[in-house]
């Protein structure tokens, strides 16, 4: 894992996508480099806790399954302690991506129960859609339905798309931390979000203008 500048040097660090071997890095580091430019902000990619840690924001991603994502983020040394103490105490702007995402959650029940960072009270469980028709996984592109307001969703209305690819979703314990659902044979949570905590189950870097907007809000924050 190398740590991958994709701004100009010379510039003082803003946003550090973690690299912990998961998660589609170099889409997601393309689609936060496109609006951070336009802010006057730039973009690391990592797996430097120590750099993590002197940036403004900290973007998670996640591709795979919840027990081999955490896996590798406890592989990273000081990752979780460094994420605690800057996100969780100090109150850093952070998203989690799909399973990034879902890592913020007490537990995943994917291939077994394995422990999460436990962020947000809730479990993340596989999709049971109601109609047997639907195919799991979850894949392509769904109508938001937005019920919260935090920063994070501003500017996204109920019917804005995204795209969708899992099996598992995350059930939240508190209703109010859910900004986003869609429906796929039941309820869906799709966007969550408290204080300075964020997170999507779809991939904002593949949902073209509804992606770019919530980027936008979350560098905002």
């Amino acid at each position: 894992m190398i740590d991958c500048f994709l701004v100009q040097p010379g510039h003082s660090m803003r946003i550090a996508i973690i690299d912990y071997g998961s998660g589609n890095l170099h889409s997601t580091a393309k689609a936060f480099e496109r609006v951070a430019s336009e802010m006057g902000k730039e973009v690391i990619v990592t797996s430097d806790p120590k750099i993590v840690a002197k940036a403004d924001h900290i973007v998670l991603p996640g591709v795979g399954a919840f027990g081999d994502c955490m896996s590798g983020l406890t592989a990273v040394s000081g990752m979780i302690d460094m994420l605690n103490e800057q996100v969780a105490h100090k109150q850093k702007p952070f998203i989690g991506i799909c399973v990034g995402m879902q890592l913020l959650a007490e537990k995943g029940l994917e291939h077994g129960e394995h422990k999460g960072l436990s962020w947000f009270k809730g479990t993340v469980e596989r999709i049971t859609p109601k109609d047997a028709s639907l195919k799991i996984p979850h894949m392509g592109w769904n109508d938001l339905m937005v019920k919260g307001s935090h920063p994070f969703v501003k500017g996204v209305t109920s019917g804005d798309h995204a795209y969708f690819v899992h099996s598992y979703a995350m059930r939240c314990a508190n209703q109010n931390d859910v900004q986003s659902t869609v429906d796929y044979g039941g309820t869906i949570t799709a966007i969550i979000a408290r204080d300075n905590v964020m997170g999507t189950q779809f991939h904002p870097e593949k949902s073209q203008e509804t992606g770019m907007k919530l980027i936008r809000n979350f560098l905002s924050v």
